[in-house]
């Protein structure tokens, strides 16, 4: 399933020193900020290292996070605000929107940002290892499990940290509304598939492959559609990609709906569904087509190449036409003008996010430390004013080269 995902770009973000001379007033003060600095640059270098497992990433953010809670949490668990929370400017690029940052002195923004980048890491992770040629069935597991993972990152980010910045989001940024619940529900479509390719290759029951198929289309629709509001050169490709996953998977939920009504000797119906899957296959390839000529941010995901999508095609052929010979030889049923209704409900394959919590603060965090802090030994005209204009480089992401697709399925 190599490129069978669209991924946007990592956020990209200015370098922090965390150096505070004559702020931090004692060696454990200092300590803290040199291992701030220490554990952020890692944490950013394990973004595009293609060698970072879901081990190595967790470590590096509970150690970054726990350090950085420091400037946000108060000792006591009082709801005082900490000393610390507004004496760095912290720089952020958008996924969507190129290099020109938003720019926030607030630990909590870049508390979110960060946690943003992570969430995107585990997609990006899932993304590589789907891709692989020979994929185990506990890869597919780290597959369904990373994506479940990043949703749970964003549910928690949008739910309990974002409502506290105190600079409202801009209209547009990654960490508006509209933007982190399409990656939410993305992460849960995107999970699903796998579940999909998984009952599919284990030949369960049509009825269940046919409710799961159509949930996953919805979940896409509603990805596409909590983005129509934004200016499509960000959000078009983006969109499209949306789009001809809605439309693939209501191809599969027709197709495999069409074999449920054939069992239930309702072949008239089957063969209605059957021209109903064949339209919206027929609509995913055009979309393909338009997707990948569409420009915007991103990696161009290539579906329309692989077995997986064109076995699709060729089940609703061999499909439709065991129908209409079965209905010439047995049934004689009148095929209906309308398309049934799909009222398909999945009991089993849902997608939830997995709960996620920031670590808890980091032992080095005394009452001491935090009294290290001076400060009214600031320099007096130490603000810096955000220049919202200049460009951050853009984090250098690994090239994935699609290897040979044997027709593996996620299983």
């Amino acid at each position: 399933m190599t490129h069978w995902f669209h991924r946007n770009p990592l956020k990209a973000t200015a370098p922090v020193s965390f150096n505070y001379y004559g702020v931090a007033t004692t060696p454990a003060a200092a300590k803290v900020c040199n291992d701030l600095r220490l554990s952020r640059t890692r944490l950013l270098e394990l973004f595009t290292d293609l060698s970072c497992n879901p081990e190595m990433m967790k470590n590096a953010t509970d150690l970054y996070f726990s350090l950085l809670q420091g400037f946000i949490l108060s000792l006591d668990n009082s709801s005082q605000e900490c000393k610390l929370r507004y004496i760095q400017n912290f720089k952020w690029t958008d996924t969507l929107q190129g290099q020109v940052p938003s720019a926030q002195q607030d630990a909590v923004f870049e508390l979110v940002s960060m946690g943003f980048n992570v969430a995107l890491w585990y997609t990006k992770y899932a993304s590589r290892l789907a891709g692989k040629e020979d994929i185990t069935e506990d890869e597919a597991k780290d597959v369904h499990r990373s994506l479940k993972i990043a949703a749970g990152i964003f549910k928690h980010l949008k739910e309990s940290h974002i409502p506290k910045l105190i600079t409202p989001v801009e209209k547009g940024r990654d960490l508006e509304a509209r933007l982190i619940d399409s990656y939410i529900i993305q992460c849960q479509a995107e999970a699903q598939e796998v579940t999909i390719a998984r009952a599919i290759e284990l030949k369960h029951n049509p009825g269940l492959i046919a409710a799961l198929a159509y949930e996953t289309a919805n979940f896409y629709q509603k990805a596409d559609q909590t983005l129509s509001s934004l200016d499509p050169t960000y959000a078009g490709k983006w969109r499209k990609y949306l789009n001809l996953k809605s439309c693939f998977y209501m191809a599969y939920a027709y197709c495999y709906h069409g074999q449920t009504l054939l069992a239930s000797d309702k072949c008239g119906e089957a063969i209605r569904s059957l021209q109903e899957s064949e339209k919206f296959f027929a609509k995913a390839e055009a979309l393909c087509k338009e997707y990948g000529e569409t420009k915007g941010p991103g990696t161009t995901a290539k579906p329309s190449g692989h077995l997986f999508f064109r076995k699709l095609g060729s089940l609703i052929k061999t499909t439709l036409e065991k129908c209409q010979r079965e209905n010439g030889f047995i049934y004689f049923q009148k095929v209906p003008a309308e398309a049934p209704q799909l009222e398909l409900k999945a009991n089993y394959g849902l997608v939830e996010p997995v709960p996620f919590e920031f670590p808890a603060l980091n032992a080095h965090w005394t009452p001491e430390t935090l009294a290290a802090f001076d400060l009214t030994k600031r320099p007096k005209d130490d603000t810096p004013k955000p220049k919202t204009d200049e460009e951050v480089k853009p984090l250098k992401e690994p090239d994935i080269k699609p290897q040979k697709d044997t027709g593996c399925q996620i299983s």
